[in-house]
C-alpha cells in the first residue's frame, strides 16, 4: 500500500517537481531494488530490514533528498559540491535530480551507518 502512497504524493505535484522525483525515486531503487516504500513524516521515504534509508520532499523552490542520518552528508562531503544543504537533508533543483552516483554513495553510507552492509 505505501508504493500508492508514494504515487498520490507523486500525483499531486506539478511538473517538473512529479517527475524529478520519479526519477529520483528509480534511482533510489536501482540501488536498492528491494527497498520497501513508505511514507514517513508525511513524504516518500525508503526502508530496509525496518531502518529508513533515505526519503524525498518537494517544496515551493526545491527537493530534499533525506538521508535520515545527522552524519550521513557529513560523511559524503566531498561530493555534494554546489548542492545547498542542512544537516538533515540534501536540496536539488526542481528540474534536475541527483547524480546517480550521488544516490549510491548516500545509500551506501547510509545502509553502511544502519548496519545492513
Amino acid at each position: 500500500m505505501a508504493a500508492r502512497d508514494i504515487d498520490d504524493y507523486l500525483a499531486a505535484l506539478d511538473d517538473p517537481k512529479r517527475s524529478t522525483l520519479e526519477e529520483m525515486r528509480r534511482r533510489i531503487l536501482d540501488v536498492v531494488p528491494k527497498a520497501d516504500e513508505v511514507i514517513s513524516y508525511a513524504v516518500p521515504g525508503f526502508q530496509v530490514q525496518g531502518k529508513m534509508i533515505a526519503g524525498l520532499a518537494a517544496f515551493k523552490n526545491h527537493l530534499s533528498y533525506l538521508p535520515h542520518s545527522g552524519s550521513v552528508l557529513a560523511q559524503v562531503q566531498d561530493e555534494i559540491g554546489d548542492y545547498k544543504q542542512t544537516k538533515s537533508a540534501l536540496h536539488f533543483a526542481i528540474d534536475q535530480p541527483l547524480p546517480q552516483h550521488l544516490v549510491r554513495r548516500l545509500l551506501l553510507v547510509r545502509m553502511r551507518e544502519c548496519g545492513l552492509l
